[in-house]
Parts: C-alpha cells; structure tokens; sequence
C-alpha cells in the first residue's frame, strides 16, 4: 500500500516545479523562489513517504518470517515432545518472536524518521537559499531600475504614462 505522503508530497513537487516554470517564463522571481521552495517540500515529502513505505515493508517481512520460524518450530518440537510441553515452547518462542519483531519495527521506524528528518532539513536549507538569492535578484533589478530612472527622467516618464494608459484601456475594456 502506497503512504499518502509519497501522494501528496509528488503532487506538490509537480505543483512547485510548474509555479517555477511559470515564475521563470513570465521573469516573475517570487513564484520562480515559492515553486522551487514548494517543489522541494514536496520531494522531502515524497522521500518520507518512501521511508514510512520501506519500514512499513521491513516490518511486515520480519513479522512474515518470525511467523514461519514460529510454525516451523511448533511443527519439529510437535513431533519431539508431548502436546502441552509443544504448546508451551510454541508460545514462548512467538513472544520472542514478537519481541524481536517490535525491536526491529522500532529501529526501522527510528531509521526511517531520521531519513526524513535530514531530508526535509535539506529542503529547508534549499528553500531558505533560493529565498535569499531571489532577495538578492530584487534588490539589484531595483537598485538597476533606479539608476535607469535618475539617467533617463524623461524618458521613464513616457514609458509609465504609456503603461498606465496600457492598463487603464485594459481596465475599462474588461468592464464593457
């Protein structure tokens, strides 16, 4: 059976890796930054998911296996001993048996937590850096504006008067 963090965690990925795309094509660096930050969420998801999978797997093999032990046991000491000495070693070798079992379930449990740990302390760390450059992209591309803007007064000045006369017919066509 498939986490549904393996799901969602895939379905935010997508989701990050499109608002990118789209933040890339339309030169708009915040949705470029959140798509990026949101996709790797979602694979530090996904990669959970994984682990919560592998160790759900891990668990149910060892249960499997301990279960086949135990019955081989009964089965050659049943031939062995009398049937209330057989059924008294029986038990006593399914509790170690599941003694053994939720030790390993624990340890694949911890396993699979820390892997999900260092994972998503890995996207974190990727989306605080992408975060920090696309800071660092804002505050050139204004300081650039500015410069263009105390070089050229003039011209600045045609060039937002006709885009705001741009929107302005944008404005009053969609209200007609």
């Amino acid at each position: 059976m498939v986490d549904t963090d393996r799901i969602t965690g895939a379905a935010k990925e997508f989701g990050g890796k499109v608002q990118g795309a789209v933040g890339d094509l339309t030169g708009s660096r915040r949705d470029s930054v959140e798509g990026r930050a949101r996709a790797a969420a979602g694979q530090a998801e996904t990669v959970y998911g994984q682990a919560k999978d592998a160790a759900r797997d891990a668990a149910e093999h060892v249960a499997d296996t301990a279960r086949d032990i135990g019955g081989k046991i009964r089965d050659t000491v049943g031939g062995l001993v009398g049937s209330d000495d057989v059924e008294h070693r029986a038990r006593r070798a399914q509790g170690a048996a599941e003694e053994h079992f939720d030790r390993a379930r624990r340890a694949v449990r911890r396993a699979a937590d820390d892997a999900a740990d260092d994972a998503g302390d890995d996207a974190s760390d990727y989306a605080g850096d992408a975060y920090a450059r696309g800071g660092h992209d804002l505050r050139r591309a204004t300081r650039e504006v500015s410069h263009q803007v105390a070089e050229f007064p003039l011209a600045s000045l045609l060039i937002a008067g006709a885009v705001g006369f741009g929107l302005g017919l944008l404005v009053s066509a969609t209200r007609d």
